[in-house]
């Protein structure tokens, strides 16, 4: 039994509203419990446990919105990606909370999420996989920026991602691209 399937000839399209969903509640509920279980992003290791724990949470919930198009494998892509992101990024600026900081880490974070991630969507055929790689990393950054702000006064507990106000400008911003993802797989399907 393969764990690849082609584009289904019949898109099942999730609501306009889940993926947004999916990703605020994801984001903060991961990064809580990553939070809780490893504590401040302050080493190597924490960053690798704290980013599979929270990679899993985020990857679960973003799943349960695609799980029509892509195999549970995105769950484990997500985590791995993430721990391996923030594992790197948060050592790269020696674990440091400054904006600039929590940008460069989100950004090498969304280069090891959103690289995983569009693996399994090129598994799956879906065309323009790769723009998917491509819009994580500013996407994770940009989301950053906008936490550092709100979370200005405890950004110090070093957490594994942003909060809900940067999952909300990253559910915009990646909910636009897989609008555009979806209109390809659509038009794959009529054309099979």
């Amino acid at each position: 039994m393969s764990i690849s399937t082609p584009v289904p000839a019949t898109l099942s399209r999730p609501p306009v509203w889940a993926w947004p969903l999916a990703v605020l509640l994801g984001f903060p509920i991961g990064g809580l419990i990553a939070d809780v279980i490893v504590g401040p992003v302050d080493s190597f290791g924490a960053a690798l446990a704290g980013g599979l724990i929270a990679g899993a949470v985020i990857g679960t919930a973003q799943w349960l919105v695609l799980k029509h198009l892509v195999p549970w494998l995105w769950i484990a892509a997500t985590s791995v990606g993430m721990a391996a992101g923030l594992a790197v990024g948060a050592a790269l600026v020696d674990y440091g909370i400054g904006r600039g900081d929590l940008m460069l880490m989100g950004a090498v974070t969304g280069v090891g999420v959103g690289g995983l991630q569009a693996l399994v969507f090129a598994r799956q055929r879906i065309s323009g996989a790769v723009w998917w790689a491509v819009a994580n990393p500013p996407a994770w950054a940009l989301a950053w920026f906008v936490s550092s702000y709100v979370l200005s006064s405890n950004v110090e507990e070093q957490f594994t991602n942003f909060g809900a106000s940067g999952a909300l400008l990253f559910a915009i911003l990646t909910g636009l691209l897989l609008e555009l993802l979806f209109r390809r797989v659509e038009s794959q399907a009529r054309t099979t």
